[in-house]
C-alpha cells in the first residue's frame, strides 16, 4: 500500500470521526465561543473573547496545587482539559484577528471592483452628467 492511500484512509477516517462527534462538540463551551467569534459579525471580539483563558489558567493553577497537596490523580485529566480550553481561548484572538483581515481586504476588493464595473458600464452621457460635465 502506497503512502499516499494510507494518507488518503487516515484522512477519511479523521472526517468520520468529526462528523460522529458534532452533536458532542456543541455542547462544550469553547467550541460554541469559537464557532461564534469566527462568523463575519463575532470576528471583532476574538480579542476580548482572549480574556477568557484567565479562568482556566487560574483553574490549572489551583488544581496543579490540590495535586501535590495530595489530591487525587484523575484531576490530571481536568488539568489537561482546562490547559487545552486555555490554549484555544489565546489562540483565538490573534487567529481572529487575522481572520478579519482577510475578510476586510476581501470586502474591499469587492467594492473596488464593483465600482470600477459600475463605472465602466455608464454610457459617456451619464458619466458627464454624474461628473457635472457638460449640460
Amino acid at each position: 500500500m502506497f503512502l499516499s492511500d494510507r494518507v488518503r484512509r487516515r484522512w477519511r477516517q479523521s472526517e468520520n470521526t468529526a462528523q460522529n462527534l458534532e452533536p458532542a462538540r456543541r455542547l462544550f463551551p469553547t467550541n460554541r465561543i469559537r464557532d461564534a467569534v469566527y462568523t463575519r459579525r463575532g470576528l471583532k471580539w476574538g480579542v476580548p473573547a482572549t480574556l477568557l483563558a484567565a479562568p482556566y489558567i487560574a483553574a490549572v493553577k489551583l488544581l496543579t496545587d490540590h495535586i501535590e497537596q495530595g489530591g487525587p490523580g484523575w484531576l490530571h485529566l481536568i488539568v489537561l482539559l482546562c490547559a487545552w480550553n486555555a490554549l484555544k481561548m489565546l489562540w483565538l484572538g490573534p487567529m481572529s484577528l487575522i481572520a478579519l483581515a482577510r475578510v476586510r481586504h476581501r470586502e474591499h476588493v469587492q467594492r473596488r471592483t464593483a465600482r470600477c464595473e459600475a463605472e465602466t458600464r455608464r454610457t459617456p452621457d451619464e458619466a458627464l452628467v454624474m461628473t457635472g460635465g457638460a449640460s
